[in-house]
This record gives C-alpha cells, sequence and structure tokens, in this order.
C-alpha cells in the first residue's frame, strides 16, 4: 500500500507507517511541511519516503524522546543515553528515502556559551541519537539529509546488508559526539556517494561487545565515493575492548579537517573496566584517497600495557595528502602492528619527521614519496673544541 501524510506531527507519520505494516507492507509519504516529532519506530516493509520540501523535525528537549530498549540489546549506553529520533528492531526490508531532511536540533542540547569556535559543553541531560537500527536485514538509506544530531547521527548495530547512498549527513563542528555513521557489529554495508560534515567522527566501525560469551564481528563493509570533513576523525575503526573487524575495504574519499584521516587507535582512556584489551582487527584496505589534515594523515596507535589480540594486514594504496603531523604507525611488544603496506603513497608533512614507525613488523614501502617540510630552525651555536676541524 501507499499513503500520503500530510498532518504535521510525529504521531500521525507513526499512525501511517503502523498501519502500512500490519498491510504487510508499503510507503509511507510525507507531504511537504515541517513534521515535528519525538521519537519514530519504523517497521518491516516500510519505507519512509521523505521528499524535497519536507523535513522530519525533532523536538529540542530529550523528554520528548523513547529510551531505545530491545530483549536481545543491553550495551552501556554511550554519553549514558538510549534515546533516539528514528528506531527499529528485528526488523527487515526498511528503507528512508527521499530528498527531503530530518533535522535533531541538536545545538539546542549543548550549553553555547563557550569561546568562539570552541566545542560546545556537553549538559547533565540525555541528547538523542537520530537513526538507531538493532538486528535488522535489508535497510536503505537513500537521498535524505540528515542535519544536526545532537548525538551519533546513525548508530547501526548488528545489522545485515545495508545499502547507505546520497545520503548528506551534516553537524555543527562545534558539537562533540555526533558521530557520521557508526556500524557496531555489522555485515555487508556498503556507504557510498555520500557527504559528511561532523564535529566528531565522519565513518566509524565499531564490534562492542555486550556480553563476554558473545561474539561481535564487524565485516565486509565498504566505503567508497564520499567526501569527509571532521575536527575528529575521518575513518575510525574500534576501540580497544571490541571484538573483531575484518575484512573492509575504503575507497575512492577524499578528508579535509582539523582532525586525522585514517584513526585506529587503543588508548587506555577508552579501555573497558575488567578488560585488558580484546580488539582483533584485519585486512582493513584503503585505496585513492585525498586526505588534508590538520594533524596526523594516518595514525595507528595502541598505547603501552594493552593486550589486543591482533592488528594486521592495513594496505594503503593511491594515498596523496598533507598534514601537520606525521604518518603514525605504534604498536607494543605485546601488541605488535602486523603487515603494513605503503604502495604509492605520496606527501607533505608540515613537521620535521614524516613518519614514526614503533613496534612495527612486515612494513613495506613501495613508490613511497613523502617529505618532512618543515621543522625549527636552531641557531649556530660555537662551542670551544680540541678537535683541530674548529682551529682551521
Amino acid at each position: 500500500m501507499e499513503c500520503s501524510v500530510s498532518e504535521k506531527t510525529g504521531r500521525a507519520i507513526q499512525a501511517a507507517i503502523d498501519e502500512a505494516a500490519q498491510a504487510g507492507g508499503g510507503r509511507v509519504r510525507l507531504e511537504p511541511g515541517v513534521f515535528l516529532s519525538g521519537t519514530l519506530y519504523l517497521r518491516s516493509n516500510v519505507e519512509l519516503n521523505i521528499p524535497a520540501g519536507s523535513r522530519i523535525q525533532g523536538y529540542d528537549t530529550p523528554e520528548a524522546y523513547d529510551d531505545f530498549t530491545d530483549p536481545g540489546f543491553d550495551a552501556v549506553a554511550p554519553e549514558k543515553s538510549r534515546k533516539c529520533l528514528i528506531a527499529c528492531a528485528n526488523a527487515e526490508n526498511v528503507s528512508i528515502t527521499g530528498a527531503g531532511e530530518i533535522n535533531g536540533a541538536g545545538p539546542a542540547f549543548y550549553d553555547r556559551n563557550v569561546p568562539e569556535g570552541a566545542f560546545f559543553a556537553k549538559p547533565p541531560h540525555p541528547r538523542p541519537r537520530m537513526v538507531q537500527f538493532y538486528n535488522c536485514r535489508n535497510v536503505l538509506f537513500s537521498g535524505v539529509s540528515f542535519i544536526d544530531s545532537p548525538g551519533w547521527t546513525f548508530w547501526l548495530i548488528a545489522c545485515e546488508d545495508v545499502n547507505i547512498t546520497r545520503v548528506r549527513v551534516a553537524g555543527c563542528q562545534q558539537m562533540i559526539n555526533n558521530d557520521g555513521i557508526d556500524l557496531d557489529g555489522c555485515r555487508r554495508v556498503t556507504v557510498s556517494d555520500s557527504f559528511f560534515r561532523t564535529g566528531d567522527d565522519c565513518i566509524i566501525l565499531r564490534a562492542i561487545r555486550k556480553r563476554p560469551d558473545v561474539p561481535v564481528v564487524c565485516e565486509e563493509v565498504l566505503v567508497t565515493q564520499c567526501a569527509l570533513d571532521s575536527r575528529c576523525q575521518g575513518i575510525r575503526i574500534g576501540c580497544p575492548s571490541d571484538d573483531t573487524i575484518r575484512n573492509c575495504s575504503f575507497s575512492h574519499l577524499t578528508f579535509r579537517g582539523t582532525g586525522i584521516g585514517i584513526h585506529c587507535e587503543s588508548p587506555l582512556r577508552y579501555l573497558g573496566k575488567n578488560c585488558q584489551g580484546y580488539l582483533k582487527v584485519s585486512d582493513i584496505r584503503f585505496s585513492d584517497i585525498d586526505i588534508a589534515s590538520g594533524s596526523h594523515p594516518i595514525r595507528i596507535f595502541c598505547e603501552g600495557g594493552i593486550r589486543l589480540r591482533e592488528l594486521s594486514r592495513f594496505s594503503f594504496s593511491n594515498i596523496v595528502f598533507k598534514g601537520k603531523k606525521p604518518l603514525w604507525l605504534e604498536g607494543t611488544a605485546d601488541s605488535p602492528i602486523d603487515g603494513v603496506r605503503f604502495d604509492n603513497v605520496s606527501g607533505v608533512i608540515e613537521a620535521d619527521v614524516p613518519l614514526v614507525a614503533r613496534h612495527v613488523r612486515d612494513l613495506k614501502l613501495d613508490r613511497f614519496d613523502v617529505t618532512a617540510a618543515t621543522g625549527p630552525a636552531v641557531p649556530l651555536k660555537r662551542a670551544e673544541s680540541s678537535s683541530w676541524e674548529a682551529k682551521r
């Protein structure tokens, strides 16, 4: 079935979604205008179509949003919030399409009384995420703009066969924790032909363990033909207490931002309680990427004392970059980085060190052309010497 929603309320949108689901599926199309809404629940076999001229406008108070709960989902909620605007759990054949907008009213959730250009201060109350899907199959997001999410824009958990294409994710860059897409334990995901501008990370691969006895794997993710702009990281892979992230590819991307271009970091500050480290990352490929970074263009790092299961087989090919800090590869004696290849990688580092590599096994450089362009000038200071050279 297909139905149009003219009443400008989230309640009317939800009623149409429920009606379509009860009929076995269908398309819910919004008419032009602004639809003020709290939490909306999508259902199996339902397409929510938001055409140009239509906007779902989230409320600017946390009380207007429901907590996302499910018997199979019991992870610690990031930022102590389970609230979200668009929710979906245990569903299949779900889509959000169109050329319209979903707006989360993000800045209204922060304390904006900060120095000019500084990050807004986090409030004590929970900030909702914009889109949160759990255990869903055959999911499509196409064409829609996702603007100013107060928290993570997308958190997709244990989802499979996901296609995200031609979307625009844009958030005020003074907001922290407004990640673009967090893919958490997802399989067979494609992100393509899209734009991301965020204060926090643009695209993140995670494998957050809900319980120690339940494996979590994030794999077969393809990100291609996208533009990334972030104050933090363009691409982030894993945290030290995550499970397994493997066999993922990033290609034909641009990154512009003050933060790090490509980042796989395991610091002590992100280590889970009663955990020495668990992350396993392997077979991650980056190709045909243009990076202009105000920090490290590429950084893979594990802090001392953490013991990861594996950091292996990272390949970088056809990469051009500019950065203010070195390319940085640093494992530890307990968690070495094993197998890094740079092939046709070139760029300029605005510092005196172009590359740092510690505890790295099997590092291959092929057509590697990197220049350290600048460094502090050191004035000449003569010293007394007995050398005959100094007497000339």
